[in-house]
Order: C-alpha cells, then sequence, then structure tokens
C-alpha cells in the first residue's frame, strides 16, 4: 500500500504526463490538418506524429525523470487484480483498437471509446483493488467518452463532405480531455 506522500508524488508525475500528452496531440492535430489541407503525403502524418511526442516528450522530460518510479508504481498495481478484472480492463483498452480495422470510417470514434473505456475501467478497478480514487484517470475516461455523440453529431451534419474536420475535433477532445484531466491532479489538494 501506497503512503500519502507516495500517492501526491504518483499523481502529480500523472499530471505532468497527462497534461504532455495533451500538448503533443494539440500539436500534431493541428499539424496534421495543416498537412491535410497542403495535400501532404501520407508518410509526412507519421513524421509529425512521432516528431509531436518526441519533442513535447523531451522537453519535459527532465522535470519528470524523478516521477518515473511513481508513474511505474501506479501502474504496477494493476498486476494485482484478479485476472478477469485484467481481462476486462484490457478489453476496454484494446477491444475499441482492435475493430479499427473492421471500421475505419467509424476510427476517431473507436479511438475515444477507447481511451474512455480504458481510463474509466482503470480508474474503477485502481478503486476497487488498490483502494486509490485517481479521479484524473475517471476525468479523461468521461470526457472522451462524452465527446463520442459530440463528435458523431457533428461528424453526421456539419462535416460529412470534410471528414478531416470532424477527425480533428475528435483529436482536440482527447486533447481536452488528458489537459482537463492533468490540470486537475497538478491542482488537487
Amino acid at each position: 500500500m501506497q503512503n500519502e506522500s507516495q500517492i501526491i508524488e504518483a499523481r502529480r508525475a500523472f499530471g505532468i504526463l497527462f497534461v504532455t500528452v495533451a500538448m503533443a496531440v494539440a500539436i500534431a492535430t493541428i499539424l496534421t490538418e495543416i498537412a491535410f489541407l497542403n495535400n501532404t503525403s501520407l508518410y509526412y502524418y507519421a513524421i509529425i506524429w512521432l516528431g509531436s511526442f518526441s519533442i513535447t516528450f523531451g522537453a519535459v522530460f527532465p522535470k519528470i525523470r524523478k516521477s518515473i518510479r511513481s508513474i511505474q508504481g501506479r501502474m504496477k498495481n494493476s498486476m494485482k487484480w484478479p485476472t478477469n478484472a485484467k481481462a476486462i480492463n484490457g478489453i476496454c483498452w484494446a477491444g475499441p483498437f482492435a475493430i479499427i480495422p473492421l471500421f475505419p470510417h467509424f476510427y476517431q470514434f473507436l479511438v475515444l471509446l477507447g481511451i474512455g473505456s480504458g481510463n474509466f475501467s482503470t480508474y474503477l478497478f485502481m478503486k476497487r483493488y488498490n483502494s486509490a480514487n485517481y479521479r484524473e484517470q475517471m476525468i479523461v475516461g468521461l470526457i472522451s467518452l462524452a465527446a463520442i455523440p459530440i463528435a458523431l453529431g457533428i461528424d453526421m451534419t456539419f462535416f460529412i463532405s470534410r471528414q478531416d474536420v470532424a477527425i480533428m475535433i475528435s483529436r482536440i477532445s482527447i486533447s481536452i480531455a488528458y489537459g482537463v484531466a492533468g490540470i486537475y491532479a497538478l491542482f488537487r489538494e
């Protein structure tokens, strides 16, 4: 069982991690849209995403280097869960991503579903099996899940001819989810 200072350190480390993910996703989303509007080769999209994450995490790494053990410790808590809980959590995370090849037109919604259900199930299992109340993970999950009908509505009404805008909105929703959760974790007492 973690003591209070370890829990606070892990929460802050995840706060920084989540804000960093939010920044990387937002930067990559904007650059990808610019690339799309300029008819750039798909090859550059991978470079944009890898570059955005590499540069963002590279800039933040010195600040979180000391916290990596806290992040690892929090992630290792799931190893103590019963097998059925691990399986359900794995399905929540990987299931939506695994069916993207079957429904490629809906991938932006499936990504939101995977991030939403994965984070929310992790929150529930951490609370149940580890007595840990990491609300920031719940926030990512709930915002991501709430973004699905919004993104779907936008996709079906306004941007049928502009699929790129619907995808961009889904990605920005992910960025917002991680950003809000990260800020919450950093400033939660």
